[in-house]
């Protein structure tokens, strides 16, 4: 369905089956006997086994760092593994002496990044120093083996002089957060040297390289001088390209999707969005692209793409329920690498309505296969193909459909991709304007600039999309066009990004057919739900007839406000507000503005947040939806 109404929400229910089931795979579907994992998270038992310690030793550690602030002395406890694991022996005298010797490095470099170069860590062990004790010591065990930690943070150190040489020294050191009087921690001067390394070679210098980190700190002054030097070495071209570890994909498939072509200037960007580009291809478990240390006799530098293969067939089943809805069942098969060169084939199939009532042709039904061709023609090109046959019955209408899709999509560059193609869609439908049926032709062409820093919970950046799909619908020879255009920003704000501020806005509208009858109703505008304005019903915001049907509309416009607040690094908070309009004119003439607002629950994984959204509608429609729960997998846009 076009519009806002595209992904339809679970409504007024908690999810009972959804995130347990819908992204499981087969291979790792259960974990171990003891323990049970979704998307990474472990749900009960203990995914982590004990290992048995040889030669045990128990002891108690205290960690005392007077003339400290809270702050450091948090960290400092945090930093010091003897603290954390007190609770755990080690194995043997010697293995307690070498964690010691571990934890004075670490806290001796907590200092150095707290720019307190005076610090000065004291470690016993049994009542001597750690500097003290035998080459093989042996402690009395008949008690915990006693560890104290002593530690002087010292004064704060602040920068001194800064000299840049070699061919850094046309480089301005303030860029690099050295200024004199300014902070000097360790941390940034390591990082000043990185990025002054990072800068020469973003010229084309692929051999640059720091060969002078020079830190002196003078404690009379309590200040540090720095001298950094650097060698850029030649520009240079990218040279030959080799692949290694591919076996079933195509080296020369990789080679050419990388777009690493001979006889470019080198940049660091460059190859860092080509192991990109070849790490979104699901047929890589793994990439790396190398450097050769050298310069080859002509001047260019040569790479190595190092990749692994994942695994190529994969299945999965997935379940939801609602008690709107009634449950629901899905199944999916799929080859990620189907002729070699990372083409993906996916057949899935899904129903829902499942005891919701007990007539089978009130059911939803999906079956799709779809196909995607990476690098298709040009290495810019990517090629999708799909082939649907679905049954819809929301409460608005009913119709079974089956649309063949073709597309080819052009990467203008890293931010900007356009597409077109061609699609046939048959549909039998019976809304407001009694039962019709319809075979449309369209061309959809669309754009997109991606400037979003995630795709799945993006902090900074924003999206901008546009489409237009011209259209003649054969049966009753209306012609029309669809428009819809979507722009959606993030702003971080705080440390970590501890607030974000998200908005959302889209809009559609229909050109052209005489009347919204010679419009296919899935072609029509409809509103609510996940995926538009959240509170109402899936499809619920629609202009309506004298005999109260939903008729759809030609225009939409929805807009969403969200302060996503991080609770911790697990736990995220969310209240939310949404507004949207349809009509049944080209352009809105909101004249019915609906609203809704809530409180979502974000829980983080590697794949991205897992989404929990409880909303209300503000003015909801007579006998309409009281409030709505929405869960999935990615932030609602």
């Amino acid at each position: 369905m076009p519009g806002p109404g595209r992904a339809r929400a679970l409504q007024r229910a908690a999810v009972a089956a959804f995130l347990a089931a819908s992204a499981l795979s087969w291979p790792g579907f259960v974990q171990s006997a003891h323990a049970f994992k979704i998307f990474g998270i472990t749900l009960f038992g203990s995914d982590e086994e004990k290992e048995e310690v040889i030669d045990p030793v128990a002891y108690t550690a205290s960690l005392s760092a007077p003339g400290a602030d809270t702050a450091l002395t948090e960290r400092l406890e945090t930093t010091a593994t003897l603290v954390q694991d007190a609770n755990a022996p080690v194995s043997g005298d010697l293995g307690l002496v070498v964690k010691a010797r571990e934890d004075r490095e670490r806290l001796v470099a907590v200092l150095y990044e707290e720019a307190r170069y005076g610090g000065v860590v004291r470690i016993t062990i049994a009542g001597t120093d750690l500097d003290r004790l035998p080459p093989t010591p042996s402690f009395d065990r008949s008690r915990p083996v006693p560890v104290s930690i002593t530690i002087d943070p010292g004064p704060v150190f602040t920068l001194g002089a800064v000299h840049l040489k070699g061919d850094a020294a046309k480089l301005d050191p303030k860029t690099y957060g050295l200024v004199p009087g300014g902070q000097a921690g360790s941390v940034r001067l390591i990082q000043a040297g990185e990025r002054i390394v990072r800068d020469l070679k973003a010229e084309g210098r692929p051999l640059a390289r720091l060969v002078t980190r020079d830190v002196v700190a003078d404690h009379a002054t309590r200040t540090v001088d720095v001298t950094l030097k650097a060698e850029s070495g030649p520009v240079a071209d990218l040279g030959s390209v080799s692949v290694k570890g591919a076996r079933a994909v195509s080296s020369d498939f990789i080679r050419r999707y990388s777009r690493l072509d001979d006889n470019q200037t080198y940049s660091p960007d460059q190859l860092k969005k080509a192991a990109e580009r070849l790490r979104a291809l699901s047929a890589l478990s793994s990439v790396t692209i190398r450097e050769a240390d050298h310069l080859a006799p002509d001047g260019s530098l040569p790479l190595t793409i190092e990749v692994s293969e994942g695994k190529f067939r994969y299945f999965g089943v997935g379940a939801s329920y609602s008690s709107l809805d009634g449950a629901g069942l899905n199944g999916y098969w799929g080859h990620r690498n189907l002729f070699g060169e990372a083409e993906t084939l996916r057949i899935e199939g899904s129903v829902s309505g499942l005891g919701a009532t007990t007539d089978y042709t009130s059911f939803d039904y999906k079956a799709g296969i779809y196909f995607t061709k990476p690098g298709a023609f040009l290495p810019r090109i990517t090629w999708d193909a799909s082939l649907v046959a679905k049954r819809e019955t929301p409460d608005t209408y009913t119709a079974n459909s089956l649309t063949a899709l073709s597309k080819l999509s052009y990467e203008l560059n890293d931010r900007d991709t356009v597409g077109a193609g061609f699609e046939v869609a048959l549909s039998e439908s019976e809304d407001a304007f009694g039962s019709n049926t319809y075979l449309t032709l369209s061309l959809p062409m669309t754009f997109e600039r991606d400037a979003r820093n995630n795709k799945l919970d993006p902090t900074d950046g924003f999206r901008l999309t546009a489409g237009v799909t011209p259209s003649y619908e054969a049966l009753g020879g209306a012609v029309f066009s669809s428009f819809e255009g979507s722009a959606s920003g993030y702003l971080g704000i705080g440390n970590s990004d501890r607030l974000v501020l998200a908005g959302h806005l889209a809009a559609g509208s229909v050109v052209g057919a005489n009347s919204l009858k010679d419009i296919p109703t899935t072609r029509r505008f409809f509103a609510g739900g996940g995926g538009s304005v959240r509170g109402y019903a899936y499809q619920e915001i629609s202009p309506y007839n004298d005999a109260n049907e939903a008729t759809g509309g030609r225009s939409y416009t929805v807009a969403s406000l969200e302060a996503r607040f991080k609770v911790n690094e697990k736990i995220g908070i969310v209240p939310f507000f949404d507004i949207g309009t349809v009509s049944t004119e080209i352009v809105p003439d909101f004249s019915d503005i609906r609203m809704g607002t809530g409180l979502g629950l974000r829980y983080a994984t590697p794949f991205g947040p897992l989404r929990l959204d409880v909303a209300l509608p503000l003015n909801r429609f007579d006998g309409g939806s009281r409030y709505g729960i929405y869960a999935g997998i990615g932030q609602a846009f």
